[in-house]
């Protein structure tokens, strides 16, 4: 009898990968409540360890063996880093710049009212138990959660506008400037919750290390070719993610610094379209369902269901509350901080790797990390049918600069 292989076995995975979500998103039509990318995490997690895995173990054991989960864990990291790093070129640090008080006034507020919100949900989640993991301090857990619920996902965000044809504009572009701050906060904010001084030590190393490299870069890139630009981005951007890495900042945070530092004037537009539309069809995927692969949540009940709704209403009325203040401090025009604050509550895959860090580091228990992710899909599943019809109203606002 034929013994099967690893190779086998990967090629199985890459099937299920590939062909599941998209048989489920094209058969049911989903594409509006839950377009591809939603349906891959979806699918990622019921495919898991804690749904199907759970419930025929022998399945889970043989298709997805450790051997497998580390080479689609591979693909996956290259794959995000890949996307993010477009994310960051194509983001215009220099019109960030031009509107710093802008920018500056609704990432804050965008960050940091769903941040109190959510660590209110946390301070009421510390009256009962099992929800903190044995040995984490508390302040640990309420900042945890808190910035849990004040995330933004940049990646699914960009699909998002890409999908509504906003990216390009002006208002995607100021979307995307504030999510990019938020994002970057967001580590920095995971870096104190881990309270690793070693780590802390290593991340200012880092940052002064990057600043003097991305000077020497800069000067390269500019003499340069634009096709021996692409090869040497690349290079670049293995050596950000590792240097971020090993930082303790993620590998996904190196990414996105490679990217902003580098001009979208360096490579030719459509070139670039190609590359993000390829990386999505190509490789992102994988990382879509190696994401839910690598949970590990078990449902603890009613009370499971009940947090994830506190910390949903939580997360988007923290947020919507905080970009209405910036939308009456700017002055923005009626509906435009709701078009905004929608967006920017997407959650999905970057709260979902949060959350595994905490849950990693035993911070949260498996009962919190489940009403998280519970949170994550239906805050991201919430965005297109809310966000659009909003925008048919209100088309003006999309060429809005500021």
């Amino acid at each position: 009898m034929h013994a099967i292989t690893t190779t086998e076995l990967f090629l199985i995975a890459m099937l299920i990968i590939f062909s599941v979500p998209y048989l489920i998103w094209r058969f049911f039509k989903t594409d509006y409540y839950a377009p591809l990318v939603v349906v891959q995490i979806i699918a990622g997690i019921l495919l898991g360890p804690g749904v199907l895995g759970a419930a025929y173990p022998a399945y889970y054991e043989f298709v997805f063996t450790p051997a497998v989960i580390q080479s689609l864990n591979a693909i996956a990291w290259w794959a995000v880093m890949l996307f993010v790093m477009i994310a960051g070129i194509e983001l215009d640090l220099k019109k960030a710049w031009e509107h710093r008080r802008e920018s500056s006034i609704t990432a804050g507020l965008a960050l940091g009212t769903p941040l109190i919100f959510g660590c209110v949900a946390a301070l009421g989640m510390l009256i009962f138990p099992g929800w903190i993991a044995q040995g984490a301090e508390e302040w640990q857990f309420v900042l945890g959660v808190g910035m849990a619920c004040a995330v933004t996902a940049l990646p699914i965000l960009i699909l998002f506008m890409e999908k509504m044809e906003i990216l390009r504009q002006p208002i995607g572009q100021r979307i995307l400037r504030y999510a990019s701050l938020d994002d970057i906060a967001i580590w920095g904010v995971l870096a104190i919750i881990l309270l690793d001084w070693t780590r802390v030590g290593r991340q200012a190393g880092f940052l002064l290390v990057f600043i003097i490299a991305t000077l020497v870069f800069r000067k390269l890139m500019v003499r340069l070719q634009e096709r021996d630009r692409w090869y040497v981005s690349l290079i670049w951007l293995a050596a950000c993610g590792l240097a971020a890495d090993w930082a303790g900042l993620h590998y996904m945070v190196g990414a996105f610094l490679a990217g902003a530092v580098m001009d979208s004037e360096w490579f030719d537009q459509e070139k670039m379209d190609l590359l993000r539309h390829h990386v999505l069809l190509v490789i992102m995927p994988v990382f879509f369902l190696s994401t839910g692969l690598r949970t590990n949540w078990g449902v603890g009940g009613v009370m499971v269901f009940g947090a994830a709704a506190v910390l949903l209403v939580a997360s988007v009325t923290g947020k919507l509350a905080g970009v209405h203040m910036a939308g009456k401090i700017l002055k923005w025009e009626k509906g435009e901080a709701s078009i905004i604050g929608w967006l920017l509550q997407t959650k999905a895959l970057i709260m979902i790797i949060f959350a595994n860090i905490l849950l990693d580091k035993k911070v949260i228990t498996n009962e919190t990390f489940t009403a998280l992710l519970l949170m994550a899909v239906a805050s991201t599943m919430l965005t297109v049918p809310i966000v659009s019809p909003k925008l048919k109203k209100l088309r003006a606002l999309i060429t809005r600069s500021s």
